[in-house]
């Protein structure tokens, strides 16, 4: 497989909720607040990094209808999960902060946004042709591009959540730390990934499957060329 179908869709946000871990006195309004939400959001949490992981492992070295199928999964995976994220800060209410109300909205506006961007890529790889290589190969550097500009919307998306003492607070609960991911084995025929040995938290994954992680859990794709 050409170098620039494994870097194509190596790139990927994780929505991983594991902040600084300062500790300190918390109001309790705040930290019942921070509860609430991460209660909820942990397993949209784990689906977002499991579908990253996919993504990932499966470009490395599959076929192209392999990728494809496994990209489409994943990016859906991820698409609903923000949009649960979303209900789960509805659910919690305006979090006891400076403009509480105002943090709310936007954040459940920006992950609704974001799930609807994940479903125009889901789109983009659905509609390839895995037949031809060169094509295919063309048409994952298109997602590609267009998934760097959604991983600023799911930066952005809890930005503001994750300030100041709401921000401290969330990082204290298990529901908002960096979960583990599973890296499924090499797709030998088969489109639907596997379970396989446990990989570091946040999805980072080894300099040779053509991603370097950065700090946040957030992926990006190197530009290897055969």
């Amino acid at each position: 497989m050409n170098k620039k179908l494994a870097a194509a869709l190596s790139g990927g946000a994780v929505l991983v909720l594991a902040l600084s871990g300062c500790s300190g006195d918390e109001g309790n309004k705040v930290d019942d607040w921070a509860k609430t939400f991460c209660d909820q959001a942990k397993p949209q949490i784990q689906k977002r990094a499991e579908a990253h992981q996919i993504i990932i492992s499966t470009a490395a070295d599959s076929k192209p209808a392999e990728i494809q199928a496994a990209d489409s999964k994943a990016f859906q995976d991820i698409a609903d999960a923000d949009r649960a994220l979303a209900k789960a800060v509805e659910s919690a209410g305006a979090p006891p902060v400076e403009n509480g109300e105002k943090i709310k909205q936007d954040a459940v506006k920006e992950l609704n946004e974001t799930a609807v961007a994940y479903e125009g890529l889901k789109k983009q790889v659905d509609a390839l042709d895995p037949s031809n290589q060169q094509k295919f190969a063309d048409g994952l550097q298109n997602v590609a591009n267009g998934l760097t500009k959604i991983e600023k919307m799911d930066q952005q998306a809890l930005a503001k959540l994750e300030e100041g003492d709401l921000g401290k607070a969330m990082a204290k609960q298990p529901g908002c730390q960096k979960p583990t991911v599973s890296s499924p084995p090499k797709p030998s025929g088969s489109a639907s990934p596997g379970a396989g040995s446990t990989a570091d938290a946040g999805g980072a994954t080894e300099p040779s499957r053509g991603a370097s992680a950065k700090p946040g859990g957030a992926a990006t794709a190197t530009k290897s060329e055969e």
